[in-house]
C-alpha cells in the first residue's frame, strides 16, 4: 500500500512551501512565551509579563484574520512580507525597550503591531487544498499540518524559555522575529504553489460578507473549546507535578499529550474512513468529552501520563475534521481567512484555558484545573450536535448551495 504522506508530498513545489512554512510557523509558538520570559526576568514578577503578552495574544487574534483576508483578496506573495514586517519591527522595538529601560508602556503600544503576524498554519493549509481539492489527499494533508502544528507547540515554547534563560534576556523574542522574516520570505518565494486569487462576483462578495454565519461560528467555537482544554492541561501538569514535588516531570505529562495527539493525527490522516466528516467529528468530539473526566482519576504522574495519552489520541483528528469541513463550507476566495478563524479560536481558548485554570487550581487545587477541562469538553459536545441539525451550506464554483443534509454531510469521494 503506497505512502499516502508520500503522496501528497510528490506535488511539485510542495516540500519546499512545507519547509518554508514549518520555519515562519514556529514564532506563533515562541512569542507569548518569550515575552512572558524577558519581562518576567527583566522587571520581576509576572503582573507585567502576563498583561504585556496577553495583549499581543489579543491582537494577534483580531488582525491576524484580517491578514488572511487580504491574502485571499491580493494574493500571499503581496500581503505576507508587509505584514511580517510590521511584526518582526514591533518585536525588535520591543526587545529595545527592555534593553534601554523605556516606560513600559511602550510595551503594550508596541505588542498590538507585534500581532500583525501572518497565519502561516493557514497559509499551508490553503496551498494544500489549491493542490489536493476534490481528492481524498487533501485530508492526509490537513493531517499532516496538523501534526506539524502539534511538533511546532512542542519545541517552540521551550526553544524560546532556553535562548531568553540561557543567553539574554530578549534572545526569545528576536529568535521568533527571526524565524518570521526567513519563514515568510522563503514561503512567498514559492510562487508556483500559491493560490491564485480569485476574482469574486456579486453572489461571491455577498457571500463573503456572510463569512462568519453559523456554520463556521460553531465549528470556531469547538476548536476554541477543544483549546481551552489543551491550555487547562498545561496549568494542571505543572500543579501536579509540583504538588508531587516532582516538577521536571511536567514535561513528561505535555510531551504525552502531544505524542497521543500527533500519532494519531498521522494515523487518521492516512485512513479512508466510510462515514461522513460530521459523524467523523462527532466521534473525535465526543471522544474528547468522554476522556476529559478521566483526569480527575489520576493519581500520579504515569497515571497521569497515560490519561493524557488517551485524551490526546481525539485532538488531532477534531482539529483535521474541522478543517475538512470549512473547506466545505466556506467559498474557495475565502477560504485562508476562514481556516484563520479556526486556528485563532484554538489559539483563544487556549489563553482562556491557561487563564481559567491557574484560578481554578489557585482555589481548589489540581481537581478544580481539570474541572475546566471537563466543562469545555462538554461544551464541545453540545456544540457538536448543535451544528449537526444545521442545514449545509456548500461553496461549489463561487456559488451558494443549500442542501437538506447536515452540516459537512459530503462524503470525500464527492469532495
Amino acid at each position: 500500500m503506497p505512502n499516502p504522506y508520500a503522496r501528497i508530498f510528490s506535488a511539485p513545489g510542495a516540500k519546499a512551501f512545507t519547509a518554508a512554512g514549518l520555519i515562519g510557523r514556529m514564532p506563533v509558538a515562541m512569542t507569548n512565551i518569550g515575552l512572558i520570559t524577558m519581562l518576567s526576568a527583566t522587571y520581576g514578577g509576572y503582573g507585567l509579563a502576563g498583561a504585556a503578552a496577553a495583549t499581543f495574544t489579543l491582537s494577534m487574534a483580531l488582525i491576524s484574520p484580517r491578514i488572511s483576508r487580504l491574502a485571499d483578496r491580493f494574493g500571499q506573495r503581496r500581503v505576507l512580507p508587509p505584514a511580517a514586517l510590521v511584526s518582526v519591527v514591533s518585536l525588535l522595538a520591543m526587545s529595545a525597550c527592555v534593553w534601554l529601560e523605556a516606560p513600559t508602556a511602550l510595551l503594550f503600544v508596541l505588542a498590538i503591531p507585534a500581532g500583525a503576524m501572518p497565519n502561516m498554519s493557514a497559509m499551508s493549509r490553503a496551498r494544500w487544498t489549491e493542490i489536493h481539492r476534490g481528492t481524498p489527499r487533501l485530508r492526509t494533508a490537513y493531517a499532516f499540518e496538523s501534526v506539524a502544528d502539534e511538533l511546532t507547540f512542542i519545541t517552540g515554547p521551550a526553544l524560546s524559555v532556553v535562548l531568553s534563560t540561557m543567553a539574554f534576556a530578549q534572545a526569545g523574542p528576536l529568535a521568533a522575529a527571526a524565524f518570521l522574516a526567513v519563514g515568510v520570505g522563503l514561503f512567498v518565494a514559492q510562487r508556483s504553489t500559491e493560490p491564485p486569487v480569485r476574482v469574486t462576483g456579486p453572489t461571491a462578495t455577498e457571500r463573503g460578507r456572510r463569512l462568519l454565519d453559523t456554520p463556521l461560528l460553531l465549528l470556531v467555537a469547538i476548536l476554541l473549546a477543544g483549546g481551552v482544554i489543551v491550555g487547562a492541561i498545561d496549568v494542571v501538569a505543572v500543579a501536579f507535578a509540583e504538588a508531587r514535588g516532582v516538577p521536571g516531570a511536567t514535561g513528561i505529562v505535555l510531551s504525552c499529550y502531544a505524542l497521543g495527539s500527533a500519532v494519531s493525527g498521522l494515523v487518521f490522516g492516512g485512513l479512508r474512513i466510510p462515514w461522513r466528516p460530521r459523524t467523523q467529528l462527532t466521534v473525535a468530539v465526543t471522544g474528547t468529552a468522554l476522556t476529559a473526566p478521566l483526569l480527575l482519576t489520576a493519581d500520579g504522574i504515569v497515571t497521569l501520563s497515560l490519561v493524557v495519552l488517551v485524551s490526546g489520541v481525539f485532538f488531532a483528528p477534531m482539529m483535521i475534521l474541522v478543517m475538512t469541513l470549512i473547506e466545505g463550507i466556506v467559498a474557495p476566495e475565502r477560504l485562508t481567512e476562514g481556516m484563520t478563524w479556526a486556528l485563532t479560536g484554538l489559539t483563544v481558548g487556549t489563553a482562556l484555558g491557561t487563564f481559567a485554570a491557574g484560578q481554578a487550581v489557585e482555589a481548589g487545587g489540581t481537581d478544580g484545573g481539570l474541572h475546566v477541562a471537563i466543562v469545555a469538553g462538554t461544551v464541545a459536545l453540545v456544540v457538536v450536535l448543535v451544528a449537526n441539525r444545521l442545514p449545509e451550506r456548500v461553496a461549489k464554483g463561487g456559488e451558494e448551495v443549500n442542501d437538506s443534509a447536515t452540516l459537512g454531510s459530503r462524503t470525500e469521494e464527492e469532495r
